[in-house]
């Protein structure tokens, strides 16, 4: 299994109050997703071509950080099925302390394929 993982420590920018998912100024579930997705993009070997594509997520947020705490978000490939790789995903403190599991999916595509497949905004 693939397993890879990414350090940060909560900055004020990484609240809930900042980021718009609450008035807490405690780490953001949208940045405890972000890491954990950064983390399942760094488990991925692509080719230069190939990129992925997140497709679903289910994460619980099981406690608050503060800012100043460390927090390692740690992705696991589970299945793949194709182009199709689950991973497990957990992101925990520096104390150990379990502050958000779940499972993310995402799809590898052929990059400019992908890219051509978007239209602009505008003219």
């Amino acid at each position: 299994m693939d397993t890879a993982s990414v350090t940060h420590k909560v900055t004020a920018a990484d609240t809930a109050r900042v980021l718009g998912s609450g008035d807490l100024a405690v780490l953001g579930t949208p940045r405890v997703l972000a890491w954990c997705e950064e983390a399942t993009c760094a488990a991925l070997e692509l080719e230069p071509t190939q990129t992925s594509v997140g497709t679903r997520v289910d994460l619980e947020h099981l406690a608050a950080s503060p800012v100043g705490a460390e927090v390692t978000a740690t992705a696991t490939v589970i299945h793949t099925d194709g182009r199709l790789v689950r991973f497990q995903v957990a992101a925990h403190d520096a104390g150990g302390t379990l502050l958000a599991s779940g499972e993310i999916r995402r799809v590898i595509v052929d990059r400019e394929r992908f890219l051509a497949r978007i239209a602009p905004v505008g003219d």
